[in-house]
């Protein structure tokens, strides 16, 4: 999906891009500590491997809420995400890193992450 998004429709997103980022952190979590448990001893408080594939397409499905959305996922640890925009008539993302409370940083389409700036205060 092709999809820009102004600031406004964006915004209106960013409660639901909390909540659903919480719950893929937490899914990330014991996909790691399962993981690892399960390749260091056989064996984990969380389950074993059919509880890990259970992670895996929970995480799966999270993922593709934000894909389905027109939202771009750029990472997963830490969790980055892209709303394709436009900004004074040049392609922008609009990016949102984990542990930010708000949408309050952009970058140009060509730079990428290294590009981060605040956006402008209207």
């Amino acid at each position: 999906m092709d999809r820009t998004f102004d600031l406004d429709e964006a915004d209106a997103l960013m409660p639901e891009v909390l909540a659903r980022a919480i719950v893929l952190v937490d899914l990330r979590a014991d996909l790691a500590e399962l993981t690892l448990d399960l390749r260091a001893s056989g064996h984990s408080r969380l389950g074993g491997l059919a509880e890990s594939k259970a992670l895996e397409a929970r995480l799966a499905e999270t993922i593709g809420w934000f894909t389905e959305t027109g939202i771009e996922v750029k990472g997963l640890a830490p969790f980055l995400i892209d709303f394709p925009s436009v900004l004074d008539g040049e392609s922008v993302r609009l990016c949102w890193l984990e542990g930010e409370s708000s949408l309050s940083w952009y970058h140009l389409t060509a730079l990428g992450f290294a590009g981060r700036r605040r956006l402008p205060v209207s």
